[in-house]
């Protein structure tokens, strides 16, 4: 993989992600394709961007019986991506039958399997009343961390606020992918629990995910290489 950060193209259609990255001139910068994309244009969107040698992050968060998501990350494991992602709390089992599905289904290299902890938009309140769940939403997360890495995952999607408990335990080499990144100044929207490339790189974040705050931006290329020139600073200052 190339550049630690991951641009977000939450777009509807394929032609206005790619017109996107034409204008603004972002050629060859890791992209992260969810679900809104990729249920509109399905592999071909993956196509076309490998076509344009953009790392790919495929965020479709899967989680069903360990069986299907098995026989799905057989198929996602030929669009030769670099990340692929499973949500945690689908338990060690279905993990477990992800990696399984990734290694038989993979024609090239094997993309690495990400488990996502605790989606950015939930904060304590939602742990405790919709999920019922007695432990604090860190410990949680480092809890889910510690199955992902049992069940053979190479890292978790997480706030950049539990990189480095989840580092701690789970080891260096252990990804973690932050989302919820927002420049100085950008709006919040629905994210909780964000951080500044900075601060994320200093809380020992490997991989960001940025979307709004460049898409959004008055002028995307520069907020593109604003989220870059942070990222470097911290790691010539440290």
């Amino acid at each position: 993989m190339q550049r630690p950060i991951y641009l977000a193209l939450d777009f509807p259609t394929g032609e206005e992600a790619l017109h996107f990255l034409n204008q603004q001139e972002l050629a060859e910068v890791p992209v992260k394709v969810g679900m809104e994309l990729y249920y509109r244009e399905g592999p071909s969107i993956v196509h076309q961007l490998k076509e344009n040698n953009h790392p790919i992050f495929l965020d479709l968060k899967l989680h069903d019986i360990p069986n299907t998501v098995k026989s799905a990350m057989r198929n996602l494991a030929g669009l030769d991506v670099d990340i692929v992602n499973v949500h945690a709390l689908g338990g060690a089992k279905m993990m477990e039958a992800a990696k399984e599905g990734l290694l038989q289904g993979a024609k090239k290299s094997i993309p690495k399997l990400i488990a996502v902890t605790m989606l950015t938009s939930m904060n304590e309140e939602t742990v405790r009343t919709d999920l019922k769940q007695p432990m604090e939403l860190a410990a949680y997360a480092l809890h889910l961390a510690e199955l992902s890495k049992t069940a053979g995952a190479d890292g978790v999607v997480c706030s950049p606020h539990e990189a480095a408990s989840i580092k701690a335990a789970c080891g260096a080499d252990f990804l973690t992918v932050t989302p919820g990144i927002r420049l100085a100044g950008s709006n919040q929207n629905d994210q909780h629990r964000i951080a500044t490339p900075a601060g994320a790189r200093r809380m020992q974040a490997d991989y960001l995910v940025i979307g709004r705050s460049v898409t959004e931006a008055s002028d995307p290329k520069q907020a593109y290489e604003q989220v870059i020139e942070e990222w470097n600073n911290y790691d010539n200052n440290n």
